[in-house]
């Protein structure tokens, strides 16, 4: 296997993709914020310059949606967009293939149908602009790259829908969740299992979208989630659950591209279940 490098190590796509490639016996050098801060473009030259990776899987970002509104817009910014610059520069230099992890927010959410890789984007949040952004960096700077848009991501080692919503099931006899958001959830397990494929089978560079197949609405997840706890779960819509960043209402990606390579994603059901197996 090709050298490896991985950023946003300690995250909860970074930690998957670690457990990921030790089952497989599969090397690599690991960095977080703290040995590689990709804000700063010195630092990330100098460790890609000792490091000199032939891949790159880049899951570090910023992704508090809500405070990248206003008191972290300017963090969201510079990890988001700034740093994934400094990442593809420093990678393009050595000659790597970059894995770069997007979202299903670069859309509005407005589209009643899939959106297809190709569609027309119009994020209406600073997260997903600032994710857009490192998108269009990747496609200028990279010759050898993969952007893998994901959504709704859940998963052992991070804070998470899943995780949230058994917490607060210890406390309460009756939880609200909107009904009128619509989406695809993504095991972080499945994202580092393409992530793997995508690079060892050497499918065509370019865009994907990537998460566990189905769709459902977060009411319908967290009534998946809870069915076997002693909770109401209650359907609300968003009106009646405000929050500071706007969500996309409706933001199911297709994923025909990924399942073309013949990578099949498993559904939504069957990860979740496997995830709570993990954590029961």
């Amino acid at each position: 296997m090709s050298k490896i490098l991985i950023t946003g190590a300690n995250g909860q796509l970074g930690t998957e993709l670690r457990h990921l490639l030790d089952e497989q016996g599969i090397e690599y050098s690991a960095f977080d914020s703290q040995s590689m801060d990709i804000t700063d473009k010195a630092t990330v030259d100098a460790r890609f310059n000792t490091e000199q990776p032939e891949i790159v899987f880049h899951c570090a970002a910023f992704t508090a949606v809500d405070p990248a509104e206003d008191e972290k817009k300017d963090l969201n910014w510079a990890v988001n967009e700034a740093g994934t610059k400094n990442v593809a520069e420093a990678a393009q230099q050595a000659g790597a293939t970059l894995v770069y992890i997007s979202t299903d927010y670069v859309f509005d959410g407005t589209n009643e149908g899939e959106y297809q890789v190709d569609a027309p984007t119009n994020p209406k949040n600073e997260y997903g602009k600032a994710k857009l952004a490192g998108e269009q960096l990747v496609e200028q700077i990279m010759d050898k790259y993969y952007i893998i848009r994901t959504s709704w991501v859940f998963g052992q080692y991070g804070k998470n829908f899943v995780y949230t919503m058994l917490r607060l099931a210890k406390d309460h006899d009756r939880l609200t969740v909107v009904a009128d958001q619509v989406g695809r959830p993504t095991w972080t397990r499945t994202l580092a299992e393409f992530m793997l494929y995508a690079v060892q089978h050497q499918i065509p560079f370019g865009l994907y979208q990537l998460s566990n197949d189905g769709s459902c609405s977060w009411y319908e997840f967290a009534s998946e989630i809870l069915k076997d706890q002693p909770v109401e779960v209650a359907a609300v819509t968003s009106e009646e659950y405000p929050q500071k960043a706007y969500r996309p209402r409706h933001s199911i990606m297709s994923l025909d591209k990924v399942k073309a390579t013949g990578f099949t994603p498993i559904s939504w059901q069957e990860a979740l279940q496997s995830f709570l197996k993990q954590v029961d």
